[in-house]
């Protein structure tokens, strides 16, 4: 009989003890290190701008001491005392004046605004990790570096600024209007993350700041940011498809239309038509099959009727 009570308790043990071994192998797992996704950006938090240092003799990038290319922080605007810096969602224009430009600064806009050298920078592409902050301007991750323009893993988003302007031989003229444009990643895919950025000189020609060593260059970058990595649709032809010239048009030729109308009805048709009225009823008479109407001297005829004399004429015959 207990031997019975025993094997009708067995299964109920047996599932018992196994759920108590999947809780404990549960509450003993450690969460994995380095699978932790990078949280994205917050409206409106700052985003710091590095650009790759380059020899003035050649415009070369520099390497540190591992070989690999070496950023240094954006020159510091007066109007904030740091860096240039963007702020992520945020569309403004933001004002940089650089108070001094040293020697070897001004031989590096030479070589930007001539395009021997293209000014590349960086921004992060989410807000960077702790270990990361404390090398801020070291490679983020060497064993994966990307590519010749150096954006040396998916930490960071490149930056390419494509300054315009004219050398001369004293001094150079520095196109310091730019678009600044910023692409994130869609909301759908990952939120507050940077898939794309550029920026680049409007105007050069009539927008530019003459610079010479130790003067001040003031830079303006008009910004605006995108939620995906499509632009959106803008072109629909110089003032779009009904514009005032095509009205104007229209209504001019619609005006000469009517004139020349008016002009060929007055001046052709309608007296062709009177003229031909007027010899109608002139000689209506001796239209065939017509009828004789009564004339002034008392008669009337036509071909194929019979006119009738009125007053004292000779309509009747003998």
């Amino acid at each position: 009989m207990a031997d019975r009570r025993f094997r009708a308790w067995l299964p109920l043990v047996a599932l018992y003890a196994f759920w108590v071994s999947v809780g404990q192998a549960v509450s003993g797992q450690e969460p994995l290190k380095g699978v932790v996704e990078a949280r994205g950006y917050n409206a409106g938090e700052s985003i710091p701008v590095s650009c790759l240092n380059r020899t003035i003799e050649t415009g070369e990038h520099i390497t540190d001491a591992s070989g690999q290319l070496q950023y240094i922080p954006f020159p510091t605007c007066n109007e904030t005392g740091r860096p240039l810096e963007l702020f992520f969602g945020i569309e403004k224009d933001i004002n940089c004046t650089l108070d001094f430009i040293s020697d070897p600064f001004f031989h590096l806009l030479e070589f930007y605004i001539h395009n021997d050298a293209p000014l590349t920078c960086r921004i992060p592409s989410a807000p960077l990790p702790p270990s990361v902050l404390e090398h801020e301007y070291r490679v983020a991750d060497s064993t994966s570096q990307e590519g010749a323009l150096g954006t040396q893993s998916n930490l960071y988003t490149p930056l390419i600024i494509a300054l315009a302007g004219t050398l001369q031989l004293s001094h150079l003229h520095v196109g310091n209007s730019l678009n600044l444009l910023v692409h994130a990643v869609p909301k759908s895919i990952s939120s507050g993350k940077i898939d794309a950025a550029t920026a680049y000189s409007v105007s050069p020609h009539t927008r530019n700041a003459r610079v010479t060593i130790g003067d001040s260059l003031s830079l303006s970058f008009s910004v605006r940011w995108y939620p995906s990595t499509t632009l959106p649709p803008g072109w629909s032809g110089y003032g779009g498809h009904l514009y005032k010239s095509t009205f104007l048009y229209c209504l001019l030729s619609a005006g000469a239309s009517a004139a020349i109308c008016v002009a060929y009805f007055r001046g052709v048709d309608l007296p062709r038509r009177l003229r031909r009225y007027a010899r109608d009823m002139k000689g209506g008479s001796r239209t065939p099959g017509g009828y004789g109407l009564p004339v002034a001297n008392g008669r009337g005829g036509g071909y194929g009727g019979y006119g009738i004399g009125v007053g004292g004429g000779s309509g009747k015959k003998d």
